[in-house]
């Protein structure tokens, strides 16, 4: 009888190893489970960070390219106004004092002839 009562001892043991390896397992493929869904909750976050990130450096550049666009308009029409102001000013000292201004072009003329001969 001793041998039947270690015979069922034994498998008992064996009857608990089993329930408990199989209870692993399962724990094991839960654990998986929820692993996996945090990676794609992650990387389905991280997916949305990019494309915020990307169109606030797309919109932050769109800003930058009109703003520079605006400060070369409001540049060019300066530059404008005043080669009109210099153009208008010469025309009226040319039409006021025609003598002179032939004089200074002349003298201007003869500096330039000087300085390119050295």
């Amino acid at each position: 009888m001793n041998e039947a009562a270690t015979s069922g001892a034994e498998n008992k043991g064996y009857d608990r190893l089993e329930k408990d390896l199989t209870a692993v397992k399962n724990d094991v493929a839960h654990l998986s489970q929820q692993i996996s869904e945090a990676v794609t909750a992650l990387t389905a976050m991280a997916q949305n960070q990019a494309r915020r990130g990307f169109k606030q450096a797309r919109s932050n550049v769109d800003s930058a390219v009109s703003d520079a666009s605006d400060r070369a308009g409001l540049v060019a029409t300066a530059a404008q106004n005043a080669a009109a102001s210099v153009g208008d000013t010469l025309a009226e000292v040319i039409q006021e004092r025609p003598v002179a201004t032939l004089a200074l072009a002349m003298g201007i003329g003869f500096l330039i002839g000087v300085t390119w001969r050295r």
